[in-house]
């Protein structure tokens, strides 16, 4: 892997964080070395040994006899499944010192954990929709894409959070452009496609049916793949998004790019429910982060599932890999 090991912050304490952290760690050990950015004393208790480190080249060698913690303190404790709005402050700051890292290279990638919308905008008036906002916001990059992916499938959502009575009125040229742009990019530069096949969705049902259905597949999304198509990238849609995820629709595209969020979600967790990836493409560093949210309801009782963390520290170290060659 790269010479730096993976940062992974510690997002929200009182959900199932540092449980997934220590499983994690238990499971990968030296094979992929990452530290986590956060309390110690809210890591501790979990499974795992875990060693304070005093710089992210540490974890190089500790991660083989325990879980490295670059030191982030907190105000208070961590109670599974209440958040302490005092510990908004330092969630949010833990991000913000994991993209700080990342940029300059003393790690390779930044895996998030899951953080709390609501308990941060309680606690420390977070004003960004999530940590994709976020992040774009501390890199200075005017639009970011967010990718869901498994080995089986890797989706990208045009439109996400918003409700669906506003999909039509959001999606417009420039947002369709940029979306497939950046995620062309990414599976070049990230994912060493070397000549990236992209599929896109219609919005409607059965792709507008020659405008009978909707007309946004004619009047918007078609001329966008076309235009796109004269420049000379691989594309082909508008497909009724209910034919594209079969097995034999996903080995004709690397990436498929949907017009909203559920039709971009629903295919890839019922292919692989825990072991998605949320990607962030479009950023100056590489960002992954499993595809789940803090789950306060079992945080606490040793049930939580860390599959998809491992999934988005593998994927953070494929994309590594990439980049670096």
């Amino acid at each position: 892997m790269s010479t730096a090991p993976i940062a992974l912050s510690c997002g929200e304490p009182a959900g199932i964080g540092p449980e997934i952290a220590a499983k994690a760690w238990a499971r990968l050990g030296a094979r992929l070395p990452f530290f986590a950015i956060g309390d110690p004393k809210h890591l501790t208790g979990h499974g795992a040994p875990v060693e304070v480190i005093h710089a992210p080249g540490d974890a190089t060698h500790i991660s083989g006899h325990a879980l490295p913690v670059l030191a982030h303190d907190f105000p208070a404790a961590a109670i599974p499944g209440k958040p302490d709005p005092a510990n908004a402050q330092a969630v949010i700051d833990a991000i913000a010192r994991g993209v700080d890292l990342v940029m300059r290279g003393e790690a390779s990638a930044l895996c998030t954990a899951p953080i709390n919308k609501k308990a941060l905008k309680d606690g420390a008036g977070f004003s960004h929709p999530g940590h994709t906002e976020y992040l774009a916001h501390l890199a200075g990059v005017p639009r970011v894409v967010m990718m869901l992916a498994c080995d089986a499938l890797r989706v990208v959502p045009t439109t996400i959070h918003i409700p669906l009575a506003k999909v039509p009125g959001v999606l417009d040229r420039a947002l369709l452009m940029d979306t497939i742009r950046i995620t062309e990019a990414a599976l070049r530069r990230d994912f060493g496609v070397e000549a990236p096949r992209i599929a896109v969705a219609g919005l409607n049902p059965h792709a507008g049916e020659g405008g009978t259905i909707g007309a946004e597949e004619t009047d918007l999304i078609a001329p966008v793949i076309a235009a796109l198509k004269a420049e000379g990238m691989a594309i082909t849609g508008p497909h009724s998004a209910d034919t594209m995820f079969h097995d034999a629709a996903r080995a004709g595209y690397d990436a498929a790019i949907a017009m909203y969020h559920d039709q971009a979600l629903i295919p890839i967790k019922t292919l692989d429910f825990s072991g998605g990836v949320n990607v962030t493409l479009g950023l100056p560093f590489i960002r992954t982060s499993p595809d789940h949210g803090t789950a306060f309801d079992i945080a606490g009782t040793g049930q939580a599932d860390a599959t998809s963390l491992i999934a988005a520290l593998r994927m953070a170290e494929q994309m590594a890999r990439a980049r670096a060659a």
